[in-house]
C-alpha cells in the first residue's frame, strides 16, 4: 500500500461516498445543532437534497435578526451508547490456554484501561459504522502496549478478500489554516511495518511530502523510523483491524466497510423527532399569559423613549376610570392553549419506531406499552430484539478483538520483554444481564425440573467465581440444608465435595 503521491486529492475519491456517509452520521450522533444546520444547509449537495424539507435545512433565523429556536433530541446518541452498553458493560471474558500468558494479560488489560476504551470505541462504531483499534507503544509514556480507538472517517484501508490486509490513519495538524495550508500525518500499517509521513497540502490536496522534523506535533517520531520513515513492527500481521458494527452495507453492496445504526435510514425520523420537539416548545412559548392593556395604562418613559406596561409590579395607584368605559378599558388576560398529548403521542410514536428500526426494542429507551404489570417471560420477550441485534454485533467484535490482541500480546514479547508465549485470545461476550428475580426463576424452573446439580446452579449464578470458590460455595449450601449430609447408617460417610 503505497503512500499518496505528491499533488493527490485528498481525502482519496473512491472513499468520498464514505466519507460523505459518515459526514452526516456525525452530525446526527454529535447532537450540535450548528453542525446538523450546516450539513444540511450548507454541506455536501447530496446532503441538502437529503433534508430539502427538513428542519435542519431551513435556512437559519439568526441570518434575519432572529433567535434560532430549533431543538434537538439526542436520540442518536442514546441509540449508539444503548448498543455499547449492551456490548462492553461487562468486560467480555478473554482467554487463553497458557496460565503465565493469562495472568499478564489480566494486568495489561486493566493498567490499560481497555474496558473503557472498548466502550467508547463501540459506541462511536455504532454511530459511524465501524472503528479501527490500533496497538503502539511508547515507553516514555507507560511500560505496555497502548490500545486506541481510530476513527473510520479518518482513515484510508485496504482489504483482501474482505480482510484488512493494510490501513493509512491520517490527522490534521496544528497550524492548519482554513482555505489555506494543511498540515498531514499519515501512519500507515502493513504487516510487520508501520510509515509515517509528513504532507504540507491544501483543503482538498495532499500536497508535497516533507520531512517529520518540519512540525512539532511529530517531530519526537523522527529518531524512531528510519530514512524511508518506516519503523519494523518485529511481530507477524497488522497492528490494527477493522471492527464493523453492523453489515452489509446496504448502499455500498459487496464492501466489507460496516453500516451505522443510523443507515436503516432513519434520518428523516430523527428530523421529524426534532420538528416534534421544536414544535411542542413554540406552543409553551407561545402560551403564556400575556396582558392586553389600554393605551392608557402604558407609562411614558419620556420624549422618544417609547411606553411600556409594568406586568411584575405589585402595588398600583388607583385608575380614574369611569364606570360605564369598565368594559372597553380593561385588562384582558390571553393564554393559548398547549398541546401537550398530541406533542407526546407522536414524540413516542417517532421515538418507538427509529429505535425498532435501528434494531432495538423501545423498552431499552424507556419506552413503556400501556403501563400494566408485566411478567419476565413478557419482559424478555419484549427485548428479544436488542438481544438479537447484540449478538449479531458481538460475532464482529470477537473477531476483530481477537485479532488485535494477539497484535498486543506480541508487542508486548517483543518491545517489552513479556516472558508469556502470545497467542490469539479467546473472546466471549457474556449475555443480557438478568435481574435476580429472573435469575432465581430460571433456577428454580431448573432444580425443579431435576435437570440442574447444586454445582452448576452455584455458577450460573456467579460465572466469574473460578473453580475453588464454586466448591466451597457448594460445600457450605449442603452442610447448611443438609442434602449432603452422610447416610447415619455409613461411619466413614463424608459431606461430598469436602476437603
Amino acid at each position: 500500500m503505497p503512500l499518496p503521491e505528491n499533488g493527490a486529492a485528498w481525502p482519496p475519491p473512491q472513499w468520498a461516498p464514505y466519507y460523505a456517509g459518515m459526514r452526516l452520521d456525525d452530525a446526527w450522533y454529535s447532537g450540535d445543532r450548528k453542525r446538523l444546520a450546516h450539513v444540511y444547509g450548507h454541506g455536501h449537495r447530496a446532503e441538502r437534497r437529503r433534508g430539502l424539507r427538513g428542519l435542519w435545512s431551513r435556512r437559519s433565523p439568526t441570518q434575519h435578526g432572529r433567535r434560532d429556536h430549533r431543538l434537538h433530541i439526542p436520540l442518536p446518541g442514546d441509540i449508539a451508547a444503548t448498543s455499547a452498553a449492551l456490548l462492553f458493560a461487562d468486560m467480555p471474558r478473554i482467554t487463553v490456554t497458557n496460565t503465565a500468558a493469562q495472568e499478564r494479560l489480566d494486568e495489561q488489560l486493566d493498567a490499560g484501561r481497555v474496558h473503557q476504551t472498548l466502550m467508547g470505541a463501540a459506541e462511536q462504531a455504532a454511530a459511524l459504522g465501524g472503528i479501527y483499534l490500533r496497538v503502539a507503544w511508547d515507553r516514555e509514556l507507560a511500560e505496555r502496549p497502548l490500545l486506541s480507538a481510530m476513527q473510520p472517517d479518518q482513515a484510508v484501508p485496504e482489504f483482501r478478500h474482505g480482510m484488512l490486509s493494510a490501513v493509512t490513519f491520517w490527522r490534521e495538524l496544528s497550524g492548519s489554516i482554513e482555505g489555506g495550508t494543511v498540515w498531514r500525518h499519515l501512519e500507515q500499517h502493513e504487516p510487520g511495518l508501520i510509515r509515517h509521513a509528513l504532507y504540507q497540502g491544501t483543503r482538498d490536496n495532499i500536497g508535497r511530502a516533507v520531512p517529520l522534523t518540519e512540525h512539532p506535533d511529530i517531530a519526537s517520531i523522527a529518531p524512531t523510523v528510519d530514512k524511508d520513515g518506516a519503523t519494523a513492527t518485529l511481530i507477524r500481521g497488522l497492528t490494527a483491524a477493522y471492527v464493523p458494527n453492523m453489515t452489509p452495507h446496504r448502499l455500498h453492496r459487496g464492501s466489507p466497510v460496516g453500516r451505522s445504526d443510523y443507515a436503516a435510514p432513519i434520518y428523516d425520523m430523527f428530523d421529524s423527532l426534532d420538528e416534534t420537539w421544536t414544535s411542542w416548545m413554540r406552543d409553551l412559548r407561545l402560551a403564556r399569559s400575556r396582558l392586553i392593556v389600554p393605551d392608557g395604562y402604558l407609562r411614558n418613559n419620556g420624549p422618544g423613549a417609547g411606553a411600556d406596561f409594568d406586568e411584575e409590579r405589585e402595588l398600583w395607584q388607583t385608575l380614574k376610570i369611569p364606570p360605564n368605559e369598565q368594559g372597553a378599558a380593561s385588562i384582558t388576560v390571553n393564554q393559548f392553549a398547549i398541546r401537550v398529548e398530541e406533542h407526546k403521542a407522536t414524540a413516542e410514536a417517532i421515538t418507538r419506531q427509529a429505535a425498532q428500526a435501528a434494531g432495538y426494542s423501545p423498552q431499552s429507551f424507556g419506552l413503556e406499552t400501556d403501563g400494566a404489570p408485566v411478567t419476565a417471560t413478557e419482559v424478555d420477550s419484549k427485548d428479544a430484539r436488542s438481544d438479537v441485534t447484540r449478538k449479531a454485533k458481538t460475532g464482529h467484535w470477537r473477531h476483530g478483538l481477537g485479532d488485535i490482541l494477539h497484535a498486543y500480546m506480541q508487542v508486548d514479547v517483543v518491545h517489552f520483554g513479556s516472558k508469556a508465549t502470545p497467542e490469539r485470545p479467546r473472546v466471549e461476550f457474556r449475555g443480557a444481564t438478568e435481574s435476580a428475580q429472573q435469575q432465581a426463576t430460571t433456577l428454580e424452573l431448573l432444580a425443579r425440573a431435576g435437570a440442574v446439580s447444586t454445582k452448576t446452579k452455584v455458577k450460573l449464578l456467579n460465572p466469574e467465581w473460578d473453580d475453588a470458590d464454586v466448591k466451597a460455595e457448594v460445600v457450605a449450601i449442603l452442610r447448611e440444608t443438609g442434602a449432603g449430609a452422610p447416610d447415619p447408617g455409613d461411619p466413614g460417610g463424608t459431606y461430598p465435595l469436602a476437603a
